[in-house]
């Protein structure tokens, strides 16, 4: 009788131990998971990195944790992205992003256009590239994309003639005619704001212009026109473009809000391009 009713209490402990284990199984099912909101952003500090700060309560109102990784440089923001580090960034234009990747071997993607940076000539001596000399020094950025950029500008000025005014990605050695000799001295993009007076001119991209407190409507005497094909982007790893995050992260960017934070804090140095 004894073993009986103890076999009997043990059936109905595993009974109730099997219920409970069953019924949490089935709460954890019900329960949707966890939503990822966190994206980790690397930017140029200016004004990509402005742009995000002045957006914040708008992130956040969108249900998103944005972090800001600042970079000085135009390599580390593809790099790290690619590798993981970064969720997305935001500091480039997409014919920079394509030369970059397809250099790398590396399989990141644009999921939109934010602003436009107009890149500009600058110069301590001369007031117009009508005064520029024979064997005149320019310093241009020396990413193909930039310098590309750069000469093209310049060719629309009529100062060069380029073998194809289509190849946004030409080169010194693309250049058909030069009447004044000049020299072109490529350089990294971020450190020519340091060194553009010691040369007859420099082209300059604006997140680093105005980085440096120079204003490229005022202070440049060559400006690109506002039908630029080179507006900024946001990139993410191409497996990641349909995460929802991203979808938030760029009606944001793409809102009013950032459209009247862009107009007012730079008053035309840099431009929405939605």
């Amino acid at each position: 009788m004894k073993k009986t009713l103890l076999t009997l209490l043990a059936l109905c402990f595993l009974l109730v131990g099997c219920g409970k284990s069953q019924t949490a199984n089935t709460k954890d099912a019900d329960q949707a998971p966890e939503e990822d909101n966190k994206i980790v952003i690397g930017v140029s500090p200016v004004p990509h990195g402005e742009i995000i700060k002045g957006v914040l309560p708008e992130l956040e109102a969108a249900g998103l944790d944005v972090e800001i990784v600042e970079f000085d440089d135009y390599i580390q923001p593809n790099k790290q992205l690619a590798a993981g580090d970064l969720d997305a960034n935001y500091f480039q234009h997409k014919p920079y992003l394509d030369e970059f990747k397809e250099q790398n071997k590396l399989d990141l993607t644009s999921i939109g256009n934010v602003h436009i940076e107009p890149i500009a000539v600058y110069s301590d001596s001369l007031t117009s590239l009508d005064d520029l000399k024979d064997g005149d020094e320019i310093i241009i950025p020396n990413d193909p994309s930039n310098g590309g950029r750069a000469l093209l500008l310049l060719e629309k000025a009529g100062i060069i003639k380029l073998k194809d005014s289509t190849n946004l990605l030409s080169t010194e050695n693309d250049i058909a005619e030069n009447p004044k000799n000049l020299k072109f001295v490529p350089m990294d993009a971020q450190n020519i704001p340091n060194t553009y007076k010691d040369a007859a001119a420099g082209v300059i991209n604006s997140n680093f212009a105005i980085g440096a407190g120079l204003n490229p409507l005022t202070d440049s005497i060559l400006i690109e026109d506002e039908d630029s094909p080179y507006a900024n982007i946001v990139a993410v790893k191409t497996e990641d473009k349909d995460l929802p995050k991203f979808k938030k992260l760029m009606e944001v960017l793409n809102s009013d809000a950032c459209k009247k934070f862009i107009e007012e804090k730079y008053d035309g140095a840099v431009i929405p391009a939605f």
